[in-house]
């Protein structure tokens, strides 16, 4: 006979406990137990996945070490971050806010890429699904089009799992999604859909099925309002990809970070604008984000930066005026406004620029969050520029790191930010000295050498 108890989990690890703790003894947050009824079965030597499953150990040399085949899905940038396609038998997972794009980019995979497909979706009806799909086809000669007519997309609406597997099986799909892991459930444990033993036994039977039949399965998952993705983190330790969303919903841009890959780098986006017709490509990020103003302004300087391996060039934009009140106003837009404040200090004390009776605002364009500390750079010349009403060059960018003493630090991968500047037409960068080059740099753009704060303000504006 099968036993049923009660078990307490921790929402932030999974880490289970036979009783109610304040405070998790595993990852150590406080107030992050819950209860869950778990039915554990009686388990013998003829239970299945125990024996008779005919797989055998492997000594480390005999196995084929040759490269994964991988699907294409019809979206390169995608693809890419990816690490070339989805690897069948994968377990993907998709987190991000509400409304910024998961359904619509999980929809727009199967009809742009052709791939046989189920889709699982336990949030919206066939009408919905069929409404955003038409949606997605209204233009004109997508490829999608093909996979339309062609009846590869099967829309199931279910939230069952032993009902979803009984018809993957019988369809065989190419691909399989499911929208989404907090609306599904199984019959094998009495709790709601989206608890924590829920999303646990569901992800870890879409796991099984995905490793047992070869086809590559992709899961939305929601996240809470710290930006987590919802359910214990033994969720995101189970799949073999994860994918976050971020961007403002009420912007046009997404950037589609990679989280975790066991079948490629971390290191990498992909960006995506939010059109009436569905998620389009942005192949070069640095064009939606360099200047979209006249010539001749000042407060603004472009910046070559990194997000994980790809560089970005984009427009840092300050505006210095008086102060109206007593107390000066600080407020940056996507970047750290206690670095602001130190960068502010470091023009004070070692260049002598006296800003403490004026209010500095700092935004970067494009709504872009930026922590790479090679802005520091284009922040004080953007600040330089306004406080001075002296615009700098268009032609010019920037890229360095600044310290206490108002040195300039050089920046790892610069030979990567001067090829793409050199790339989108820019004629001058300014770096540290003290950067070590390589010898396979552009011709078309010259690099300005600056050692600290004074050097770099006197190569801006001896003519101010």
């Amino acid at each position: 006979m099968a036993t049923v108890k009660s078990l307490w989990y921790c929402t932030n690890c999974g880490n289970e406990s036979p009783k109610w703790m304040g405070r998790c003894p595993a990852c150590g947050e406080w107030n992050t137990m819950v209860e869950a009824p778990v039915e554990k079965k009686a388990s013998g030597k003829g239970a299945k996945g125990v024996s008779g499953s005919g797989r055998k150990p492997l000594k480390l040399k005999e196995i084929d070490r040759s490269k994964e085949p991988r699907f294409q899905l019809g979206m390169p940038e995608l693809d890419r971050l990816l690490g070339g396609g989805i690897v069948p038998g994968s377990l993907v997972l998709i987190g991000g806010e509400p409304g910024i794009g998961k359904s619509t980019l999980s929809l727009q995979i199967p009809l742009v890429s052709g791939l046989r497909t189920l889709y699982v979706t336990g949030e919206e009806s066939a009408r919905q699904v069929k409404m955003r799909a038409d949606r997605l086809l209204a233009v004109s000669g997508t490829p999608a089009s093909t996979a339309l007519s062609d009846e590869s997309t099967t829309i199931f609406t279910e939230t069952r799992m032993e009902s979803i597997l009984e018809e993957a099986e019988a369809i065989k799909p190419e691909l399989m999604i499911v929208d989404s892991v907090q609306t599904m459930f199984t019959e094998t444990v009495e709790s709601t859909p989206g608890s924590v033993s829920q999303i646990k036994e569901v992800a870890a039977m879409l796991l099984r099925f995905a490793k047992e039949s070869g086809i590559p399965i992709i899961l939305i998952g929601h996240i809470t309002k710290d930006g987590y993705i919802a359910g214990p983190k033994i969720l995101e330790h189970i799949v073999d990809v994860v994918l976050q969303f971020e961007g403002e919903n009420r912007g046009a841009y997404r950037i589609l970070r990679s989280i975790k890959n066991r079948f490629g780098s971390t290191s990498e986006i992909a960006v995506f604008e939010m059109t009436g017709t569905g998620l389009r490509e942005v192949a070069n990020p640095s064009e939606m984000l360099i200047p979209m103003h006249e010539a001749g302004l000042s407060g603004a300087a472009i910046c070559a930066t990194l997000d994980g391996t790809r560089p970005l060039l984009f427009e840092v934009q300050a505006l210095v005026s008086s102060a109206v009140y007593g107390t000066a106003q600080r407020s940056a837009t996507g970047f750290d406004t206690r670095r602001l404040n130190m960068l502010l200090a470091v023009l004070e004390k070692r260049a002598g620029f006296h800003l403490s009776a004026k209010d500095v605002f700092l935004n970067m364009a494009g709504g872009l969050k930026v922590s790479d500390p090679a802005a520091d750079l284009a922040v004080i010349a953007a600040v330089l520029s306004s406080n001075f009403d002296y615009s700098l060059p268009g032609d010019s960018c920037f890229a360095g790191e600044v310290g206490l003493s108002g040195e300039i630090r050089p920046v790892a991968n610069t030979d990567r930010r001067i090829g793409e500047a050199a790339r989108l037409g820019f004629k001058r960068i300014y770096v540290s000295s003290f950067t070590p080059l390589g010898e396979q740099l552009p011709k078309e753009i010259k690099i300005v050498k600056v050692a600290d704060v004074p050097a770099l303000v006197k190569a801006l504006f001896k003519n101010a």
